[in-house]
């Protein structure tokens, strides 16, 4: 299992014991769309890219997560387990 899979599996673990949604997101159509899609018990829903530690999102990557910011949604990339952690409070608890 990748850096970036074990990220995501511990993300997703964390959000749902916080109570959000946690889907794992994949558009064949759309490449470079966000991996993840949570939904918190707020009602809030948050896009987030998981990376590898020391790694950052592809210039598609970054082009869809401004434009769902653009559009008024809540989209963010993490490549650490502690940031992911804080954006979930922030934005799904």
């Amino acid at each position: 299992m990748g850096l970036e899979t074990q990220l995501e599996t511990k993300v997703g673990k964390y959000a749902k014991s916080k109570g959000c949604l946690s889907f794992k997101f994949s558009s064949p159509a759309n490449r470079g769309v966000p991996d993840r899609i949570f939904i918190g018990s707020n009602g809030v829903v948050l896009f987030m890219e998981l990376k590898a530690p020391g790694k950052t999102p592809t210039g598609l990557q970054e082009k869809h997560l401004r434009k769902i910011k653009e559009n008024g949604g809540n989209a963010v990339w993490s490549d650490s387990l502690e940031d992911a952690k804080t954006y979930i409070d922030i934005y799904c608890t």
